[in-house]
């Protein structure tokens, strides 16, 4: 059920109790579990913390606690399955949950005792009534009942029971008709409310609006939860509205905090201060230079063509026209000269709009620690997403996932900055698999989609072995084949992508995404899709993941699944 009063119903249940905290694997999920791990400090909450990568994750987790715990509390995982089918928890559990995978199941919309929904009901959830999917079935037990036509031995039928009623028999085939209607109707309504997956609003925004009832809100705990919106849009879960209209929400909170903070420590060397801002679309570009943030960002490399040698003369003339000489461009940001840095935006905005960059200002927010160290959101979610992705050393996904919520405290700023080194490696390696991939012709038009497989022995291969990664080189790769084709039909289509996830295994790492288009609302349909052409062919899938529209699939079963794909969206 839907918590209405998420402060009576929810924290002020759990502040006298010990709660297990299940976490899901994303920078929006970590944003939301440190502000909650900072509200529990204050009210001395005790709670164990668990990392769940996936479903298989998420049910050892709870068998393992289910005798310590009474209370779960779930971040960005668990509202898209029916939960008391697949965990089957013990009487006394009572299972929280704050999500933004979206549709929520239904039984969970619809339990009254056990699950308990921490989600905002102005989201676009479009729930179907009750009396549509579910059906008291005591019509049903009375059939049962007077089905019974032999006497208790089996032996003759008695006489009483042998009259035959042809009213009651009407009625009976009547009643079987109207139910036959009804699962067939009720089928129809919650195919059609299943059939694509989406985003609501962050798991963050939504725990640092409980802190804010409580007037417990701090600035840390702003931060966070921006950085868990800026996570949507970084990772394109939303849709820009939605985006906007949560930025303008965290834009009201940014000035309270701004105005009730002004004169205490605003010189101090360790303050922090958040400012909204119009910035640039250039990725990490004050933690690298300009010119490898030009060439590495999604947005000016997919507007240039840098995959061409035309689009490389391209920036040049458009570094030309901003008069900053190379030199300048090519070393680090800090090191630039003040004069240029202190117009830069301004000289970029000048330029972007002869060369048409028409959206190169994003709706942002800035933070500065202290006097030396300024991040923007979208910079923080790309060093903490390539520290919960790491594949550098062998280290556990439990070691990622710690150094990844370290890098989100500002006492750790050591960490904040390794996580910056991989996510440039990660972007360098995003740009030049998108520049191959776009050269050697690897994306093909399958029909109803275009799909693009990358081989074993790729470079940076084993960087795609991982969901957040795979999904962002798809959405990059996307877009740049839509700059770099003129069938006009193809830029329509969406895109599945399929990476090597574990040779040894002989596993591939599968990736759906819907079109790329102004009109986008975000909405997924591959995660019902890829379930019912693993079903049609007994394709070797693992369908473990949170996103329904990122799985896991056998080598070998990769052809006849593709098939059946491309039967089933044809």
């Amino acid at each position: 059920m839907f918590v209405t009063d998420i402060r009576k119903e929810f924290y002020e249940v759990v502040v006298n109790q010990r709660v297990a905290l299940l976490v899901a694997s994303d920078i929006d999920a970590l944003c939301a579990c440190k502000i909650l791990q900072a509200l529990f400090h204050c009210d001395q909450v005790q709670y164990t913390l668990v990392p769940v990568t996936g479903w298989q994750d998420l049910e050892t987790a709870y068998l393992e606690h289910k005798n310590q715990f009474q209370y779960f509390v779930l971040i960005n995982c668990g509202a898209n399955v029916d939960l008391l089918q697949m965990l089957q928890p013990d009487d006394d559990s009572i299972i929280f949950i704050c999500d933004t995978h979206r549709p929520v199941d239904v039984v969970n919309v619809y339990n009254d005792t056990q699950i308990k929904l921490l989600i905002k009901q102005d989201d676009d959830l479009a729930v179907p009534p009750y009396e549509e999917i579910f059906r008291d079935d005591e019509e049903e037990e009375e059939e049962g009942n007077d089905s019974g036509n032999e006497s208790e031995n089996g032996a003759e039928p008695s006489g009483k029971r042998r009259r035959f009623d042809p009213a009651e028999v009407e009625r009976r085939i009547e009643r079987q008709r109207e139910k036959r209607e009804w699962e067939a109707r009720r089928r129809e309504i919650l195919f059609d409310y299943e059939q694509y997956e989406y985003h609501g609003t962050s798991a963050a925004i939504m725990f640092f609006e409980l802190a804010w009832v409580f007037t417990k809100d701090t600035k840390d705990m702003l931060w966070w939860a921006i950085i868990g919106l800026t996570d949507q849009w970084v990772h394109d879960k939303v849709t820009n509205m939605k985006y906007v209209s949560d930025i303008g929400t965290m834009q009201r909170h940014v000035s309270r905090h701004n105005h009730r903070n002004e004169d205490e420590n605003s010189l101090s060397i360790d303050c922090m201060r958040i400012s909204f801002e119009y910035d640039l679309r250039l990725t990490l570009y004050q933690h690298w230079s300009l010119y490898e943030s030009f060439s590495n960002s999604c947005y000016t490399s997919c507007h240039f063509k840098l995959w061409t040698l035309n689009g490389q003369k391209k920036l040049q003339e458009f570094l030309a026209d901003m008069g900053l000489p190379l030199k300048q461009v090519r070393q680090k940001f800090t090191s630039m000269d003040v004069s240029i840095k202190e117009n830069l935006r301004e000289v970029i905005e000048e330029s972007s709009t002869k060369f048409g960059l028409k959206d190169i200002r994003i709706q942002t927010f800035g933070v500065h620690f202290g006097f030396k160290n300024r991040f923007l959101a979208s910079d923080m979610v790309h060093a903490s997403t390539a520290l919960l992705e790491s594949t550098e050393k062998d280290e556990s996904e439990t070691d990622n996932f710690i150094k990844a919520l370290d890098s989100l405290s500002r006492s750790n700023l050591g960490r904040l900055h390794s996580g910056m080194d991989l996510a440039k490696k990660k972007l360098m390696a995003i740009q030049q698999t998108v520049a191959s991939c776009i050269c050697t012709n690897l994306i093909v038009s399958q029909g109803p989609f275009l799909y693009c497989y990358l081989m074993e022995g790729t470079p940076d291969v084993k960087l795609f072995s991982k969901p957040m990664a795979l999904t962002l080189l798809c959405k990059y790769l996307l877009k740049a084949f839509i700059q770099s084709t003129r069938n006009k039909r193809c830029r329509l289509l969406p895109l599945v992508m399929a990476a090597p996830k574990d040779v040894e295994k002989g596993t591939v790492l599968v990736v759906g995404i819907p079109p790329d288009l102004e009109t986008s609302d975000k909405k997924n349909f591959f995660g019902r899709a890829f379930e019912k052409a693993a079903e049609s062919t007994s394709s070797r899938t693992m369908h473990d993941h949170f996103d329904t529209s990122i799985i896991e699939l056998k080598t070998e079963d990769r052809s006849k699944f593709l098939d059946a794909l491309i039967t089933l969206l044809s």
